[in-house]
Order: structure tokens, then sequence, then C-alpha cells
């Protein structure tokens, strides 16, 4: 009988999982978790992973560690550098081999292929398998061979396509009769040292049974999602991003899940799914998006760098409320509803004029579905130098939003408790409201007055655009 490697890295399920059932199909299998500590991200953070990110990891690993005990198996968790551990824990184990399902991020395209040639020049079988995404970007291309720029273009490819394929079961595990040495979970220091993960804690339950919960809650939703998905105070989204980042459950379980439950009416949801999806495929075909702007001419735009204005945005004392309660549901609970994210990075690359890649590096460290290609692609999009971007003078009021999105002031009044006095007409523009009912409601000294004016913040970034459109070459 052989024996396998499971080589687990962002796919930690046991249904749908390719890579898993084909270990589980021949042989033997050792589910084993590397952690390298000199792993970068890629972005313009220390780190492969935030902090947000890191809390959520150590959980799931626990929970696939459970999972696994269930069926008589464990995970193996090792540190260093992952040629070089997969190597060793391949003599150690007798294994003839590693499987792994591969992950299609500039970086970890480098690992994958640094890992296969070293363990084939040292005598050992190495395979990937797809596993994160529906279709991969080599096989999803335009008539020119090339990647897609635009979604709706991207989108009628993928439907006229077959479907994916259907989701797989989780395979019978095997394990061997005796187990290597593996490090404690703890040894890796992904908890943070504070409590503020206290809030991530009542939020989410990370790890293969929390997504299928979660996923299985949003049943009820999938028809009126189109309605409700712009709607920061409803639970309109499955909210299940963090489970896909860190392939808790699988694209396609997702798409097959919203067929099954709604069928023609789950298209909006499908299509969201396929915004991840073209994500993706976008940072495969433009690596370098990650921290330059696609669009070369921003290079040259004239941001104004400004620490001061980047902590009040980031901790949510700008004085506008929708964009306030927006940061302070992300840093209370590692999310941001997906609406109220394009208003906030609005107001900071445009109210504010601060890089996108300051604002994106924020998200990196404090989502917990700090996933690169969305958090890349959505940053760039809102700062109109990315792929099928909104134009930059494509400026939201943030007062306009809240009404709009928020016309009861419920969002607001949850995260914003200093406004929640003021009746629903000045809840989204406080400053406005008469002094009596300011002083009724109590927010003279506690809540800021807006650190800018949008309407000449918007004439500000709107001649700084034009500065830019003036000096492009003809």
């Amino acid at each position: 009988m052989s024996r396998w490697l499971w080589w687990v890295r962002r796919d930690l399920r046991l249904e749908d999982n390719a890579a898993l059932s084909a270990a589980a199909g021949s042989g033997e299998v050792i589910p084993v978790y590397i952690h390298s500590d000199t792993e970068t991200g890629g972005l313009h953070a220390p780190s492969a992973t935030g902090s947000a990110s890191d809390w959520w990891l150590h959980h799931s690993l626990a929970s696939l560690d459970n999972q696994l005990r269930s069926q008589g198996s464990r995970l193996v968790i090792r540190r260093g550098e992952y040629p070089t551990a997969l190597t060793q824990l391949l003599r150690e184990t007798k294994a003839d081999g590693v499987r792994w399902n591969r992950i299609v991020e500039p970086a970890q395209v480098g690992i994958d292929q640094i890992v296969s040639a070293t363990l084939q020049e040292s005598g050992f079988a190495a395979h990937s398998s797809e596993g994160a995404l529906l279709h991969e970007p080599t096989i999803h291309l335009t008539k020119a061979n090339t990647g897609y720029k635009v979604f709706t273009p991207f989108w009628k490819a993928l439907r006229r396509q077959d479907p994916p394929d259907e989701p797989l079961p989780a395979p019978a595990i095997t394990s061997p009769a005796t187990w290597p040495s593996s490090e404690a979970l703890a040894s890796l220091n992904l908890l943070p040292t504070s409590s503020w993960t206290d809030g991530l804690q009542e939020q989410w339950t990370p790890g293969e049974e929390g997504a299928h919960t979660r996923l299985q809650r949003f049943t009820d939703s999938v028809t009126a999602y189109d309605d409700k998905r712009d709607l920061p105070d409803v639970e309109g989204t499955s909210s299940i991003s963090p489970h896909l980042h860190f392939g808790e459950i699988s694209a396609r379980q997702a798409w097959w899940w919203g067929l099954r439950a709604a069928g023609s009416k789950a298209e909006p949801w499908l299509r969201q799914l396929a915004w991840r999806e073209f994500a993706h495929h976008v940072l495969w075909h433009h690596p370098t998006m990650i921290d330059t702007p696609l669009r070369p001419e921003f290079e040259r735009f004239a941001w104004e760098p400004n620490p001061r204005l980047l902590r009040r945005w980031q901790v949510g004392r700008t004085g506008y409320p929708i964009v306030d309660a927006g940061m302070r549901q992300l840093w209370e609970t590692g999310w941001m509803h997906n609406r109220v994210r394009m208003i906030v990075a609005s107001f900071l690359v445009k109210d504010l004029l601060q890089p996108w890649q300051g604002g994106a590096a924020w998200f990196w460290d404090t989502l917990v579905d700090a996933d690169l290609a969305n958090n890349t692609m959505g940053w760039q999009w809102t700062a109109g130098c990315g792929v099928d971007a909104a134009p930059f003078f494509r400026i939201f009021n943030p007062v306009t939003q809240g009404r709009r999105f928020d016309p009861a002031g419920g969002y607001v009044r949850r995260w914003v408790p200093e406004v929640s006095g003021l009746a629903d007409r000045w809840v989204h523009e406080p400053w406005n409201a008469p002094a009596v009912e300011r002083a009724e409601a109590g927010i003279s000294d506690t809540y800021p007055a807006p650190i800018v004016d949008h309407k000449q913040a918007r004439q500000r970034a709107l001649s700084a655009y034009q500065q830019i459109k003036s000096t492009c070459p003809s």
C-alpha cells in the first residue's frame, strides 16, 4: 500500500478536496500543515496573513484536527521552509510523495514550482490539484488567448462553459500505524496576546462545520439575495467569504448549493461567486497589481499621504456615520458589509486622497476574509485604476449612500451609538442637526465633526484626476 502526505494549505476541509481524495484513494494518508515563518504575503504587509486571518487560521486548524481525529487520523504540524520540511517528513515516514491543492496567487505559484522541483529531484512524487476556484485561469481565456479585463464578458463566457464539476464527498481516510512527531498548534503563536479578537469569537465559527452551518442559514435568503445584498442592516448576504478564503468550503460547493437551493433564482448569487473567480483570474494574469495600479497613468496620481487622516479612518472617527460604522464593524468582527466596503474605500482614496495601498494593507490585517485577489481588485476598482474599474470621477457621497442603503439608520445606530438618539433625518449627517436635537441626543462632545467637507474634497479629488488625464501621452 502506498503512503501519501496530504499537504494542507488553504483547503481546510474534507469534502470536495481533490488532493485529499486522490491520496485517500491510493493508500495511507498523513495530513500535514507546514508553517513557514519566512513566507510573505506579497502585499504591503510584512506577513503572509494579517492578524485577523491568523486568529481564523488557528481555530480552523484546530477544527480540522478534530475532524481528522474523529476518523482515526490527525493533523501533523511542522515548521520550516516548505521543500525542506516536506522532504524531511517524507523520509521520516517513508511516504511515496506529496499531494496538495494549488493556490493561484503569485507567491504561491512560485512556492508550488519550487516544492515540485525539489521533491522530484529527491525522488519523490509531487502532484497538485485544482482546489480553490471553479475554473483555473489557464483555461478561461478570451478568443485572443488572454485573460479577461471586464467582468461581464467573463461572466458570459463562464456561463457558456459546462458547469463546474459536482463536489466530491469526504473520503474514508486510512491512517499509518505510527505517526511522526508534530508541533503543538499553540507554538505557532497565531493568536494575539490582547483580547481584541473577542468580537471575532462571538461572530464566527471557523472550520468546515461552521462553513456549512453559515451557508445553510442562507438557504431562506438566497432567492431574495439581489434585493437585500446592498442593505447592511439586514442579513442579506451569506457571509461565507472567510470560509471560502480558507477553503473550509469550496467554490464548487457554494455554486452547486445555490443551484440546488434556488435554481434560476440563484443567478445573482452565482454572479457574486463569479466576481470572486474573476478577481483570482485577473491577479493570475496581472501579478504586479498587488501594489501597482493596472492603469499606469495612476502611478502619477498626486496622493496626499497623511498618517493622521489614515488613522482617523482606521478607527472610525471621520465624522461621517456610515464610514465610521463600517470601520468599527471591521475592527469588532473582522468583516464589513460589501456595500459599506465600497463606501469607506471611496472615502479614503477620494475624500481623503490617501493611497489605495494603505487601505488595502489595513483590510489585509483586519479582515478575516483577507483574500489577496479580491482585496487588491476591490481597492483598485474603487481607486479607478484597475480592470473594469469604477471611473475615478464616481465619488460616493457618504450621506447619500447612507440614506439610500441604511434609510432607517439601523446599521449606523448599531455601530456608532453616539448618533443613535438622532432622528432618521439627521442620523447620516449629525453636524446639520439643530443644536437642540444634537444636545438632546448627547453627541456634542462625543462624536467628531467631519474631518473634511465632502463637496470640497470631491472637487480636490477631481482636480487631481484631471492632472493625470492632462499629462497622459496622446
